[in-house]
């Protein structure tokens, strides 16, 4: 959506679909740039921008994209009409600029689809039961997609992107990276927390807890390009057992920059200190990520945990106003210049020694280990983030990756 020749591709591809007789609901994002040019005309007014306004002004970026979708369709000969998320209606809770959808109206879109018009539905947002207007987040807009895929019972969600799918790890980073044609949506889930930016983590949720199959698709492709041709595009996000999975026991490598550590020294190693640490971080909507407690010495023990990057500073305020002063805290060391790389794959669940080539890999780099985070198909490790790059690549060689499945040796 990110020029008006942009919509014009978008509504001749949905056409496609159209023609072909399938019942198409479109969820448009706003057109690239104009979130952020809203968001600034509001920090230029208010430093600190209420919540609920914020969301009234941030709506409108994917209303205009989808009116302007919808006379694009009309302009190709299709019956279209576009509705914004609080005429569906999208219910939502309360959390202005990250909502969270509780439930979809798809009596309206239903009516529609059955009269054969094309229905182009806002992303990004909804409606509280006070009647305000929210918002879900940046990257919302899958989100929505997903989750009205969900309430209409689709066959499948299609997300059209700037990437032709989901890779084994950023392309950018390993340009020997391959693009998934299939990929558990635990695994995704996983590739979504820890960094990767194909799909919000929320719209990974939706489709895995109402499983709905997603295919990652590129909008950059001919719009005219035959249905089966497209369809052997991206990759499908399904489910485990699928037969179509292919069989790795690591199938990508996810790493973030935006992380930083802090930890809490000498404190009283007892009961609910983790909850004293931790509860008033929680309060302030802070998320936690990583978490480790030292052995306890002498009755007193080191508490570390990472934050997104962009929460550090509230965070560590957080930490000297209330926390330290309550638990009796030594000190608080800080540390914003590291990272998180990540392995994943659900292969991981029956094959051993795999956190352990991952560390004999780093150990072989000189690369220390600061945190390690393990669950049944994943092991993250935080180190320092001048290192990142130089560990996702030979992890993504010494798992083979650069390599067909059944190709490595």
């Amino acid at each position: 959506m990110g020029s008006i020749e942009r919509i014009r591709n978008v509504a001749r591809r949905v056409a496609k679909w159209h023609a072909a007789g399938h019942q198409v609901v479109v969820v448009p994002s706003a057109m690239s740039g104009e979130t952020n040019r809203l968001l600034g005309l509001a920090r230029e007014i208010a430093a600190d921008p209420d919540g609920r306004e914020l969301d009234m002004l941030a709506a409108t970026g994917e209303q205009a994209s989808s009116a302007l979708l919808a006379m694009a369709l009309q302009a190709e000969g299709v019956k279209a009409r576009s509705y914004t998320g609080w005429q569906v209606p999208v219910r939502t809770d309360s959390s202005y600029t990250k909502a969270r959808i509780s439930s979809i109206d798809d009596a309206r879109i239903r009516g529609d689809l059955d009269a054969g018009r094309v229905v182009v539905v806002t992303g990004f947002q909804g409606i509280d039961e006070e009647g305000h207007i929210t918002t879900l987040g940046r990257g919302g807009s899958d989100t929505s997609a997903v989750a009205v895929a969900a309430a209409l019972k689709a066959d499948e969600c299609l997300i059209y992107t700037d990437v032709d799918g989901v890779y084994t790890t950023d392309p950018r980073v390993v340009p020997e990276a391959r693009r998934l044609s299939v990929i558990s949506f635990e695994e995704m889930l996983e590739m979504a927390s820890l960094g990767s930016k194909v799909l919000q983590i929320r719209s990974v949720e939706f489709a895995g807890k109402y499983r709905v199959p997603v295919r990652v698709l590129s909008s950059l492709t001919d719009p005219l390009m035959s249905l089966d041709e497209e369809m052997r595009s991206g990759t499908l996000i399904t489910f485990e057992e699928d037969e179509k999975m292919e069989a790795a026991v690591v199938s990508g490598i996810a790493f973030s920059r935006d992380e930083a550590k802090i930890t809490l020294l000498g404190v009283p190693d007892k009961p609910g200190i983790a909850f004293s640490i931790l509860g008033p971080i929680a309060e302030r909507n802070i998320d936690v990520d990583m978490i480790v407690q030292n052995q306890s010495v002498a009755g007193t023990t080191d508490f570390s945990f990472t934050v997104n990057r962009n929460e550090f500073s509230r965070a560590v305020d957080v930490l000297q106003n209330v926390v330290a002063p309550a638990v009796g805290a030594g000190e608080i060391a800080k540390d914003d210049k590291v990272a998180k790389v990540s392995i994943v794959g659900i292969g991981m669940r029956s094959h051993v020694g795999v956190a352990s080539l991952m560390f004999r890999t780093l150990s072989e780099e000189g690369i220390n280990i600061r945190m390690i985070s393990t669950s049944e198909i994943k092991t993250s490790v935080l180190i320092d983030d001048k290192y990142m790059e130089l560990a996702v690549r030979a992890l993504h060689k010494a798992f083979g990756l650069d390599q067909a499945p059944g190709a490595a040796a």
